[in-house]
């Protein structure tokens, strides 16, 4: 199955196959990037997990967990090249959309405090930072904390 989600950028089903172009746009864009278990491993649970490519190169990922009403956005990537392009929007509209399709009535993620693109994105798709998990990221120095943004969809 495909989605397409404009008129460039196309998503289908995170495969196998997938997994190291996913994984080198993991390690280029996060300094503790998911593992290759990490993606094998929500593949394997059938949580949604989706790559976003333009023509044949994968440009960005998503992975989302649908349970009991609520959606979580569990990771969103952009590949370095693709950053400022509009492909993270697209991402996040079709995650939203798929959520809400499959019954969800709130979606909810976390980002870390100095992700200022990530949260600045979020926010211009409704998201509101409804909470702080403390010292829930690794950081170079300690611990970073996350704030945890929702979105209603009903």
């Amino acid at each position: 199955m495909s989605a397409q989600i404009d008129s460039i950028t196309t998503c289908e089903r995170m495969g196998a196959l997938h997994l190291d172009r996913v994984l080198a746009i993991e390690k280029a864009v996060h300094a503790h990037p998911w593992t290759r278990g990490n993606f094998a491993d929500s593949i394997d649970a059938g949580y949604q997990c989706w790559i976003a490519h333009r023509q044949s190169v994968i440009v960005g990922y998503g992975v989302v967990t649908i349970e009991a009403g609520e959606a979580h956005l569990l990771n969103l990537s952009v590949a370095p090249g693709w950053q400022r392009q509009g492909v993270g929007a697209e991402l996040t509209r079709f995650f939203v959309k798929l959520a809400r399709d499959s019954g969800a009535a709130k979606i909810f993620l976390e980002v870390r405090p100095s992700n200022t693109a990530a949260r600045a994105l979020y926010r211009s798709h409704g998201f509101a930072e409804i909470g702080v998990r403390r010292d829930y990221y690794p950081g170079p120095e300690g611990r970073e904390d996350a704030l945890v943004m929702e979105l209603a969809l009903a």
